[in-house]
């Protein structure tokens, strides 16, 4: 499978109807975590199964890996997890979908697309405009996690987020993990590739204030 794809691109432009929370998952009502860039959703199964008491939606730009994966959620008949298809960029902006958004107690972003050419850090997921966007809309204490391997793509997240006077950092030491959506620190795949080959990895936490 083709791992780029160009999140510009005006085929993610038309947004088709995105379910209710009701649609979704069985508990609309419990704690809502999402996740953008969700690949394959390994990373979010594992979350789902040991964690019931949250709600966890991945939405990835691979078509797909989207078919793929909710194929997998009906076929073990999880009720806590959702993938979409599409731009989360898009998708979030569009009015009709702002219940995401205003139902979130947290988003991750884990090891997105570095897009290393400095011509394509327009394409890169987190852009001043969609922070601006997240923090017109999320709701106070909200937390927005990000997770890289890539220093020069930390700092340039870092510095996007950091410079909106809606979030602060939280120190890492202090964050108590088990009221989050990840309490037993479930890795990622890559997470654990990076572990494994004792590659460093650049990991923050911010909260809407």
């Amino acid at each position: 499978m083709r791992q780029h794809v160009n999140p510009l691109s005006s085929n993610f432009k038309q947004i088709e109807r995105i379910p209710s929370l009701h649609e979704m998952f069985v508990d609309p009502k419990l704690n809502f975590h999402l996740d953008v860039g969700s690949a394959a959703g390994d990373f979010l199964f594992d979350l789902a199964l040991v964690n019931t008491s949250w709600n966890y939606l991945g939405i990835e730009i691979r078509e797909k890996l989207v078919k793929n994966a909710q194929l997998k959620v009906l076929k073990r008949e999880i009720k806590n997890l959702y993938f979409l298809f599409g731009n989360a960029n898009n998708i979030l902006d569009d009015f009709q979908n702002k219940f995401i958004i205003k139902n979130l107690k947290s988003i991750s972003f884990n090891f997105p697309d570095p897009w290393f050419k400095k011509r394509h850090y327009k394409r890169r997921v987190i852009q001043p405009e969609f922070i601006n966007m997240l923090s017109n809309s999320l709701q106070k204490e909200t937390l927005i996690f990000i997770k890289t391997d890539v220093k020069d793509l930390f700092d340039y997240m870092d510095s996007t987020i950091s410079s909106n006077f809606h979030f602060k950092t939280i120190d890492k030491k202090d964050f108590n993990y088990s009221e989050s959506f990840n309490p037993n620190k479930v890795q990622t795949t890559r997470e654990k590739y990076a572990s494994i080959n004792k590659v460093d990895i650049f990991e923050q936490i911010y909260m809407k204030i």
